[in-house]
């Protein structure tokens, strides 16, 4: 399916998540790396951002900023125009969904997995076939350690229990790149209809040239810890201005 590239205009009425001037400063052998230097940027609500880049260069650390996984040094980073520290964390994390390469899973059944969400809230989540119907995943799985899943499963299980909070934005981070070319399909085109049907906004790292260009609405160019680049993907990939960005796309293009 192709994804129809959406036309945004930001403005203080839309604008779901913004970065100003954010640095992260990590310490390796009791020596300080700066892994994210003055990043800035916006995303408007119900896009889809595209995050590529070298590995090392700082993407998923953008992604676990949004959610206080970890905290920035410097600068800002801003959820439906609150900054994250002024947010009462679990509400934070209702709102802001993650899921992970690996779709991890807790020991315990899927039905275990699944509700973990609504019972860190204390409250229990009263139809769990419902979610498990919107990934395409049969009730009898329920019953099942999570652990026995197939990885195709585990990631849509995943992804069903970030959507017991229902939230407005989800961090993705290399969803599909542990499964085979089957289910990476399946997994994509079940984001794409969350962000459909939900217009939930979507941060999607991925190494994936073909799939960022694929489901992306916008992409960045993260290198160094730098957006060398944000464009519309469209004009991302195809009338990218700067050299580092095209550099880097012939470099990856070669390869695949």
């Amino acid at each position: 399916m192709e994804q129809v590239e959406k036309t945004t205009n930001l403005n203080d009425n839309n604008l779901e998540i913004e970065f100003t001037n954010v640095s992260k400063i990590f310490m390796n052998q009791n020596e300080s790396v700066k892994v994210l230097k003055g990043i800035s940027g916006k995303v408007a609500k119900g896009e889809i951002v595209t995050i590529i880049g070298p590995s090392g260069s700082g993407k998923s650390t953008i992604l676990s900023l949004c959610n206080l996984l970890i905290t920035p040094d410097e600068g800002e980073v801003r959820i439906h125009g609150k900054e994250v520290l002024e947010w009462d964390i679990q509400e934070l994390r209702r709102q802001v969904g993650i899921a992970f390469q690996s779709g991890t899973m807790i020991k315990g059944t899927a039905l275990h997995n699944l509700t973990l969400p609504a019972r860190l809230q204390g409250r229990t989540l009263e139809d769990p076939k419902k979610y498990m119907d919107y990934v395409g995943l049969e009730e009898e799985l329920l019953s099942r350690e999570a652990k026995e899943l197939s990885g195709g499963q585990r990631q849509r299980l995943s992804l069903a229990r970030t959507l017991v909070n229902n939230p407005s934005v989800l961090l993705l981070d290399e969803v599909t790149s542990a499964l085979d070319s089957i289910s990476a399909h399946e997994v994509e085109e079940l984001i794409l209809r969350i962000n459909r049907e939900q217009d939930t906004t979507i941060l999607w790292v991925t190494h994936d040239l073909s799939q960022a260009e694929r489901v992306g609405d916008q992409t960045w160019l993260i290198m160094d810890g730098k957006i060398i680049e944000a464009a519309p993907t469209h004009l991302f990939f195809n009338e990218p201005r700067e050299v580092l960005t095209k550099q880097f796309l012939e470099l990856k293009r070669d390869k695949e």
